[in-house]
C-alpha cells in the first residue's frame, strides 16, 4: 500500500474522530470537498501546506499522519476542542513547525504560501497561544533579550493597522530590493507613514522605516534558549 493511501486512511480517521463532515475538514484545509475526498482515498498527496494546517488548528500530530506512530492528537481531544474557537487563549499543547530561513528564501515566501515550505522540525511545547511557526534568529540586536541562535515563536499577522505599540515583532523589511530579516519593538514614529523599530541592544540606534518598506509581519509569542557547556 503507497505512502499517500496510507496517509489518506489517517486523515480520514482524523476527520471522523473529530465528527466532522467532508465539507468541514475542507474549509479548515482550504480546499474543495473532492480535492479532499482524493486525499482521503490516495488518489492525491496530503500537502505540506494542509498537514501543517492540520498540526495548528486541530491539534494532530505530526508524527501520527506520517507514520501512524504515538498518540493522534497533541493533547486528549477534550481538552483541545475548547481552544479551536478562542484567539490568544493558551493551549495545552501545540506543534510549531520550525522553519529554515535561508531554505526558505524569506519570510515573505514562507508566509504567502506561495512555495510550500516543509518545516526542519516541530517543536512540541505547551500552555503557549497560537504559534503559526518558529525560526531561529541571526544577530544580537535584542542581546540580551535573545541572541543570535535562539528560536523565535510567532504569530503571523496581515495587517500592520493591527500591531500593539511597544511589543516585539518579527518584520521583513525591503532595503533596496533586498529582504532584511530583523526582530524589534514597534513604536510611533514622529514620521508620517512611518515606524519606528527599536533595539534591546543600546549599541543600535533606533530607526524608522517607511510602512510600505514592511513585506511580512509577526507577533512574537515566545523565545527558546539553547544553552550548552563546553
Amino acid at each position: 500500500m503507497n505512502n499517500n493511501v496510507l496517509i489518506g486512511k489517517r486523515v480520514k480517521e482524523i476527520r471522523k474522530e473529530l465528527q466532522m463532515k467532508q465539507e468541514q475538514m475542507s474549509a479548515v484545509l482550504g480546499i474543495g470537498k473532492s480535492a479532499l475526498s482524493m486525499i482521503e482515498t490516495g488518489r492525491a498527496a496530503l500537502s505540506e501546506r494542509n498537514k501543517n494546517i492540520m498540526v495548528q488548528e486541530l491539534n494532530v500530530n505530526p508524527e501520527w499522519i506520517e507514520s501512524g506512530n504515538g498518540a493522534m492528537f497533541n493533547c486528549p481531544k477534550e481538552e483541545f476542542i475548547p481552544f479551536t474557537r478562542r484567539t490568544d487563549r493558551t493551549i495545552p499543547l501545540q506543534s510549531v513547525p520550525l522553519y529554515n530561513i535561508e531554505g526558505t528564501a524569506g519570510l515573505v515566501p514562507l508566509f504567502t504560501g506561495q512555495n510550500p515550505v516543509k518545516p526542519i522540525d516541530y517543536i512540541h511545547i505547551p500552555n503557549l497561544p497560537k504559534c503559526d511557526g518558529a525560526i531561529y534568529i541571526v544577530g544580537d540586536s535584542m542581546y540580551p533579550l535573545l541572541k543570535s541562535g535562539d528560536i523565535v515563536l510567532y504569530k503571523q499577522m496581515n495587517s500592520i493597522e493591527d500591531i500593539f505599540w511597544g511589543d516585539m515583532y518579527l518584520l521583513s523589511i525591503d532595503i533596496d530590493g533586498e529582504e532584511y530579516i530583523t526582530v524589534k519593538y514597534i513604536q510611533k514614529s514622529d514620521r508620517p507613514d512611518c515606524i519606528k523599530l527599536v533595539s534591546q541592544n543600546p549599541h543600535h540606534a533606533d530607526k524608522d522605516i517607511s510602512i510600505d518598506r514592511v513585506k511580512a509581519l509577526a507577533f512574537i509569542k515566545a523565545s527558546i534558549r539553547m544553552n550548552s557547556i563546553k
